[in-house]
């Protein structure tokens, strides 16, 4: 999918790659512009870790929400926010992402189909 919208990728965790993109709402135009839907999942997971926000801590975080979001076989992810806080003088932050999904049909496939299709691009990668 990368490929047919012309964006950089990079490997990330596991099946994941990290795609380097503006924002969710210009790769949703460039992925209508092909025929394909890009579906936002109302449902915010988030992961709180102690400390300043430091990039070993975030991409921790991340892989804890990718963790939650790996049963429900979805095939993108958006972060959409990271927070710094203090609690009683304690550093802490606060990593948000939404699910996503691409597929072709206007309809969101369901978790059987989505597992299958998940399945089907895993072995068809090698």
């Amino acid at each position: 999918m990368t490929q047919l919208l012309g964006l950089k990728s990079e490997p990330y965790s596991g099946n994941w790659s990290l795609v380097k993109v503006l924002d969710g709402f210009a790769l949703d135009r460039k992925i209508r512009a092909l025929g394909w839907n890009f579906f936002f999942m109302a449902t915010e997971e988030k992961a709180i870790f102690f400390g300043a926000p430091g990039a070993k801590k975030i991409q921790n975080a991340l892989k804890r929400i990718l963790g939650k979001v790996k049963q429900q076989h979805f095939n993108s992810l958006e972060v959409t926010g990271i927070v710094a806080r203090r609690f009683l003088g304690v550093p802490y932050a606060i990593v948000s992402a939404h699910s996503r999904h691409v597929q072709q049909s206007c309809y969101l496939d369901s978790a059987e189909a989505r597992r299958t299709s998940q399945r089907d691009a895993e072995s068809a990668r090698g």
